[in-house]
């Protein structure tokens, strides 16, 4: 698998036959084969991987949250709900329904190992990270390829559907 460092260098470099991979899929739709198949490699991938071993999205990515979450949090850290979020949020789009983000990119709660601080109440933004498992692949495909600068889960798993659907890019 690729390393956490070359991630983003690899996948910029890929960056265009990825998109074309995306055309390529929407040009033959089968969303029940796809997330079948998405759904394997994520359930591979991850049955000997820890993701803090990375932490890449945790550095890249800005964190959402919602009001439950906002109090799951501010209760496990002991803090009230307006000092944990004067301490640690900003505010999102309301009408997102995650109306909250951390202030800080990369996480607050990343340690110095690796590990999230915060691991046992964590927002669901994080816990489904990287939604590889999740259904209706095909339309959040953009989004993927995307993540996949940050994520070598997702990186590995797009390189082996090029090679389940015998995908070549156009490029000589």
């Amino acid at each position: 698998m690729i390393s956490p460092n070359e991630v983003k260098t690899e996948a910029l470099r890929l960056e265009e036959e990825n998109n074309e991979f995306r055309a390529f899929l929407k040009n033959h739709p089968d969303n029940d084969k796809l997330d079948a198949r998405f759904l394997a490699l994520h359930k591979e991938m991850f049955a000997d991987y820890d993701c803090c071993t990375c932490s890449n999205c945790c550095k890249k990515f800005t964190i959402s949250l919602d009001n439950n979450e906002l109090r799951r949090i501010a209760y496990n850290l002991g803090m009230n709900e307006y000092d944990f979020g004067m301490t640690y949020l900003t505010d999102a789009d309301p009408f997102a329904g995650r109306p909250y983000h951390f202030k800080e990119v990369p996480c607050v709660f990343l340690d110095a190992n690796g590990r999230c601080e915060i691991q046992d109440c964590k927002p669901d933004v994080c816990v489904g990270f990287p939604y590889t498992d999740h259904p209706e692949r095909l339309y959040d495909m953009h989004a993927t390829i995307e993540r996949a600068e940050a994520c070598p889960i997702i990186f590995e798993i797009l390189e082996r559907l090029k090679v389940m659907y015998e995908f070549a890019s156009n490029k000589p």
